[in-house]
């Protein structure tokens, strides 16, 4: 089992300790965005006049909406992983169809080529008895 992080964080001009399994990179880096959303929100004409509690619910709001957005985008993402592995493997197969396929025709061209080499060989004797005939 992990052992328990504790790290103190600045989050909205207060110093803060997180606690948590996670590493203390990973704290600050929660710290850092929960800081940029803040930063964002005050750039909104009107975020500072609000109360806290309506700053509080709006920043709560945007993180959902982070949270829900990426959520989704990880939803399509593997559908499309889904979708190319899909591919990939039908790809795979006709690749391998194709490679059976001209096996085959390797093999059948072959056999024809003996084939064609015998009527050859055939042909020579048949000319050959009849310029003998002719003698």
């Amino acid at each position: 089992m992990a052992s328990k992080t504790d790290v103190q964080v600045l989050l909205g001009g207060k110093v803060y300790t997180l606690s948590g399994y996670e590493s203390e990179e990973y704290l600050q880096k929660i710290a850092l965005y929960i800081n940029n959303k803040m930063s964002e929100l005050n750039q909104l004409p009107g975020y500072k006049r609000m109360g806290s509690d309506m700053q509080k619910t709006l920043l709560e709001l945007n993180m959902a909406d982070d949270y829900y957005k990426a959520r989704k985008r990880i939803g399509d993402l593997e559908a499309d992983l889904e979708d190319k592995d899909k591919a990939e493997y039908d790809l795979k197969h006709e690749l391998i169809s194709a490679q059976i396929q001209l096996e085959e025709s390797t093999k059948t061209i072959d056999r024809l080529k003996e084939e064609i080499n015998e009527l050859q060989k055939q042909i020579v004797k048949l000319e050959a008895r009849g310029y003998q005939q002719k003698s």
